[in-house]
């Protein structure tokens, strides 16, 4: 890539984070459950508890590298009639309080659907800074990426440990922000212990990359955010919180609740000497 690398929140939050000497939290909510009305104050919660980053999860009908709980998150948000268009106006109202930085989480069709270039603006205009579309193959981005550029809007690809080094320099090369790591292939979803793929993929990338790398698929314990804070410059946490939002969506208290959780992971990672 040619185009210089746009300077956005989440470039702040990284060259923070490094002088801090610690890593980021990363926290997905799939946006509209349960419900639209409610996401901005799920936001909230989650960064009073420590998460430093916010992934934004537009929910699609076909949602193949989601686990089942993330599956079920996005089944009820559409049933509960989250639209993309719906979930940028949510993200408007998050700016309205925070400053946190937020990746637009979603697949290829509804941005299609959408409109890309539309999309790209009108994400630009609410102070989303950046997307990852979870289907969207690095080798077929070569022309949303100038788009999302030419907004000052940063793209996120993927890395898998089953990724040839062609396509690492590929997804390094489109990247920007950070790169995101997955712990093992397959889907989304709690698990029991690490991935021993992840420091051999840490250790791929950080050779012929300079951006922050996130890690991310299976962390779910503040044990997990430990292990993985000790190599890589974030985790990302996705199913554990969308799975207590689904058991407390009735309940008063389940800001508090994902505050809590929140606040446990973060305590968890590890500091670095600078």
């Amino acid at each position: 890539m040619t185009d210089p690398r746009p300077i956005t929140r989440i470039t702040r939050l990284f060259d923070r984070l490094c002088e801090e000497g610690r890593p980021a939290l990363i926290a997905y909510l799939t946006a509209g459950d349960p419900s639209l009305e409610r996401t901005p104050s799920l936001v909230a919660a989650l960064e009073r508890g420590g998460a430093d980053l916010i992934e934004l999860g537009v929910p699609f009908s076909d949602p193949v590298a989601d686990g089942p709980v993330i599956q079920r998150a996005s089944e009820r948000a559409l049933r509960g009639g989250a639209t993309l268009a719906g979930i940028l106006e949510a993200a408007r109202r998050v700016r309205s309080f925070s400053e946190i930085p937020i990746l637009l989480f979603t697949y290829l069709n509804p941005a299609l659907r959408y409109g890309l270039e539309r999309l790209a603006a009108d994400a630009a205009a609410i102070g989303i800074d950046g997307c990852l579309m979870t289907d969207l193959s690095v080798e077929e981005a070569g022309a949303w990426v100038p788009l999302m550029r030419q907004h000052n809007l940063d793209t996120v690809f993927l890395a898998a440990p089953t990724s040839t080094p062609e396509r690492l320099r590929l997804v390094a090369s489109y990247s920007t922000g950070f790169v995101y790591l997955v712990s093992r292939t397959g889907v989304t979803g709690e698990q029991a212990s690490v991935s021993e793929a992840v420091g051999p993929l840490v250790r791929a990338l950080r050779s012929i990359t300079d951006l922050p790398l996130a890690v991310g698929f299976g962390i779910s314990r503040p044990e997990h955010a430990a292990s993985v804070g000790a190599i890589a410059d974030a985790v990302v946490v996705g199913s554990a919180f969308v799975r207590l939002i689904e058991q407390s969506a009735g309940s008063a208290d389940l800001e508090m609740r994902l505050e809590d959780l929140a606040r446990s992971l973060r305590a968890a990672l590890p500091r670095r000497r600078r």
